[in-house]
């Protein structure tokens, strides 16, 4: 399972780097989207100037992927990371956080260009799809 960050989303749009490339070669059913960075990009729709035709895009696209809540089983997987990052003084931002404990609640693949962030998550197993 793929577990993709805000990035990850942001550049398939976009289609930047390899990431269209690589998330079409991947069964939909293979690929989920946690709930906060369907928030971040829900901030990024509406500000656009475009507003109504990237909602319309951003809904197709999470019709076809599985859209992962924020429950309780990654609520804790983000609490014990943010404990352990804290006490050993390497914190990532809140948002990384919670895409984090999503992504190992579930035991997937975090695709990620923010590599240097998150590699500091024990355990997490990260590709950047950006770059190849």
């Amino acid at each position: 399972m793929y577990c993709l960050d805000t990035n990850a989303v942001i550049h398939y749009f976009k289609g930047a780097g390899g990431v269209a490339e690589r998330l079409l070669a991947v069964s939909p059913a293979a690929v989920m989207v946690p709930g906060p960075v369907v928030y971040e990009i829900a901030v990024g729709v509406l500000r656009s100037t475009r507003a109504a035709e990237r909602r319309e895009q951003f809904q197709g696209f999470l019709e076809v992927v599985r859209v992962q809540p924020f429950g309780a089983p990654e609520a804790w997987a983000a609490a014990r990371l943010r404990t352990a990052l804290e006490a050993r003084g390497t914190p990532i931002g809140p948002l990384d956080t919670l895409i984090a404990g999503t992504a190992l609640a579930n035991g997937a693949t975090l695709v990620t260009r923010n590599v240097r962030e998150f590699e500091r998550v024990e355990g997490l197993v990260l590709e950047n799809w950006y770059d190849g």
